[in-house]
């Protein structure tokens, strides 16, 4: 819509928005440049590439998964689920957790349970059938 169509004053934000996000401590924006001993811009890029590269094998693993089941492809899921998990969980911090502490405490915690879902995985893989034989006996319910 043509900025002319809605007039100046329904572009204008109102004071009292205006007021109460002046207050508040600055939005993280994880899609803007880096900031100072944040990384660099072409570490960014190897993330974001590395993150459409752990999807797109995701895309191959699962029929790989069922077409020709057995312990590679249960290894390799356990790391991919794991660490795309472990990714998208980090956007969500990075999104919703705010102030130096909370990130901290956010982020060793989510360390925590990649670390432990991976392992987990690994466990159910070596000790009992694995992923990919327990989603096809899911199926067969």
């Amino acid at each position: 819509v043509p900025a002319a169509l809605l007039g100046s004053a329904l572009l204008r934000r109102p004071a009292a928005l205006g007021a109460a996000a002046a207050r508040c401590a600055p939005a993280r924006d994880s899609h803007g440049p880096p900031r100072q001993g944040h990384g660099s811009s072409k570490a960014a890029s190897l993330h974001w590439t590395g993150e459409r590269a752990v999807s797109v094998l995701l895309l191959g693993l699962l029929p790989a998964a069922y077409l020709c089941p057995g312990p590679a492809v249960d290894y390799s899921l356990a790391a991919a689920l794991t660490l795309h998990g472990h990714w998208g969980l980090g956007q969500v911090i990075t999104d919703y957790v705010h102030g130096d502490v909370p990130i901290k405490v956010a982020n060793a915690g989510l360390y925590l349970l990649s670390a432990l879902t991976f392992a987990g995985l690994c466990h159910f893989n070596y000790q009992d059938v694995g992923i990919c034989k327990a989603v096809a006996m899911l199926w067969s319910l």
